[in-house]
């Protein structure tokens, strides 16, 4: 291997674009590869390399990165990029998947003499364009030590929380943590709405207090408009907590507020709201109160 690694990165979606982006504009030497076309204009302006098949990835890179859906978009990529990776090349995947998946990629790579991580991000398309991902790490010592410096390209917090799959376990935590919250403050935006107050001076008010949080200073103002941009999709939130839910049963853990999240987003991709920013779960607590949702 080269003395700088060469990165390649295969998922230019939401995130993927910016995260790609965000590798070269930190001096990675990179190639990128989308199963659709049309995605990488930025990519290449920066100098990065456009390359066809996964085969080029894999020969043009020692570090691989990958960013998709889920678990079975993952499985498809590998099973085309491992028979062509040079043992002792990294694959870092931040997609988000079960863990139990992880582990499974994990192996199925040893065979070629390939490291892997699990390294899933939070902090949605305005973390992803900013460089400020917070990133969950699953994976050996060494392996992680590899894959800091990359990964420290795309994001702010990196923590290494243990083998191969942790990684996976703790985005599901916090998937569902995000998830009551984003609840809480779409019942207290609603609550205000209907008793007739400024929401931009609540708002303001609570952000100095306990009740402070990331969505209610980011989001809640989405939710008082009922206007809800593209940030992390409903749908992909949805499969996350298809995850968690697993993962909650797998362990005999009650998790009845992700339960509820999970049933207000499968209704609002039912009406087309599948690809909505998820604090349009406010759009259900609206409806229900009797507010335009």
């Amino acid at each position: 291997m080269s003395t700088t690694p060469r990165v390649g990165f295969a998922g230019l979606g939401t995130m993927g674009a910016y995260m790609a982006a965000n590798l070269l504009r930190a001096g990675w030497t990179t190639s990128v590869w989308n199963r659709s076309a049309g995605k990488d204009d930025d990519i290449l302006s920066l100098g990065g390399t456009r390359v066809s098949t996964l085969a080029e990835l894999a020969s043009a890179s020692d570090i691989v990165v990958l960013c998709v859906t889920d678990a079975p978009q993952v499985e498809a990529v590998l099973s085309e990029l491992a028979p062509a990776l040079a043992a002792g090349t990294l694959v870092i995947d931040c997609s988000t998947t079960s863990p139990l998946r992880s582990q499974d990629f994990a192996r199925e790579l040893a065979q070629h003499d390939v490291a892997f991580v699990d390294a899933p991000v939070s902090g949605g398309s305005e973390g992803a364009r900013l460089g400020t991902l917070t990133i969950m790490v699953g994976g050996s010592d060494e392996d992680v030590a590899r894959a800091t410096p990359v990964l420290e390209a795309m994001g702010k917090t990196i923590t290494h929380l243990g083998a191969v799959g942790a990684g996976q376990w703790t985005k599901a935590i916090n998937q569902v943590i995000i998830a009551g919250t984003y609840l809480g403050v779409a019942e207290g935006v609603a609550l205000g709405l209907k008793a007739g107050l400024d929401m931009e001076k609540v708002v303001a008010a609570l952000s100095g207090g306990a009740a402070s949080s990331w969505v209610l200073q980011q989001r809640s103002g989405r939710m008082i408009e009922n206007d809800y941009p593209l940030g992390f999709k409903v749908s992909l939130h949805h499969k996350d907590l298809g995850i968690a839910l697993d993962l909650a049963q797998s362990v005999a853990a009650d998790l009845p507020v992700t339960a509820l999240a999970a049933e207000y987003e499968r209704e609002l991709m039912d009406r087309g709201h599948g690809d909505d920013d998820m604090s349009a779960l406010a759009r259900i607590v609206r409806g229900r109160s009797g507010l335009p949702d």
